[in-house]
């Protein structure tokens, strides 16, 4: 195998790996993103009756 072909694999292979990478960055925000939300909805369900109720007086 000759310098230039190998050169070629070789920056070809680190350009995949960064694509790879930059992928898998912004999956990982997805999840994190999803989990703020779930963390927000567990939270909200700590007190399910709470403003449920509302006390009158006449």
């Amino acid at each position: 195998m000759d310098i230039a072909a190998l050169s070629y694999s070789m920056n070809t292979a680190d350009i995949m790996n960064q694509i790879n990478f930059a992928v898998l960055g912004n999956a990982l925000d997805q999840v994190e993103i999803a989990g703020d939300g779930m963390k927000k909805i567990l939270e909200a369900s700590v007190t399910p009756n709470l403003g449920q109720n509302i006390d009158i007086s006449v």
